[in-house]
């Protein structure tokens, strides 16, 4: 009971959704380790210090780097899925293939494991893109190349957009 002699409870306050944002142009060193860019510090600043964990992108050549909360939340929707079921049981081992937890140093750099750089094909010139609740590493080149794709961006959009409706305010 509060001094005031009314009861109450006290419920755990929900952690604001990670939307990140961005797109910064990196260099890694001779060590495959790369700076974050400040404009992510920035956005991550109460995450760091829980870690991140790096993995292969399912659909593109990139890596992509979630924060440690958001990798439990994926790790929880594949403790979802039956093991005993044959596909099932590919498809974690894929996914979870190569993930690799990872840690700013005393500089703020990820050291990047050689086997995700040399998936990705990343060289010196890296690009580092904020998506939503992931961060998404990418080669330079491979990323000028993906943009320059034949997509109808328009048609793309309607096609996934299309049905979803406008967000209650």
């Amino acid at each position: 009971m509060g001094e005031s002699g009314i009861n109450f409870l006290l419920l755990p306050i929900p952690m604001a959704m990670i939307n990140l944002l961005g797109e910064y142009d990196c260099k890694l060193d001779s060590k495959g380790r790369l700076a974050m860019p400040s404009g992510i510090k920035r956005q991550l600043e109460e995450h760091f210090h829980k870690g991140f964990v790096v993995n292969r992108d399912i659909f593109e050549k990139c890596l992509v780097l979630y924060p440690n909360e958001e990798w439990e939340k994926v790790s929880g929707q594949l403790s979802k899925l039956n093991r005993f079921v044959k596909k099932n049981a590919l498809f974690i081992r894929r996914f979870n293939n190569g993930a690799t937890p990872v840690s700013l140093d005393a500089s703020g750099r990820i050291l990047l494991p050689k086997a995700l750089m040399g998936y990705a094909e990343l060289k010196k010139e890296v690009k580092v893109c904020g998506n939503g609740e992931r961060i998404e590493l990418w080669d330079k080149d491979t990323y000028a190349k993906m943009l320059d794709d034949e997509v109808d961006f328009g048609a793309l959009s309607e096609e996934v957009m299309g049905d979803v409706p406008p967000q209650d305010e």
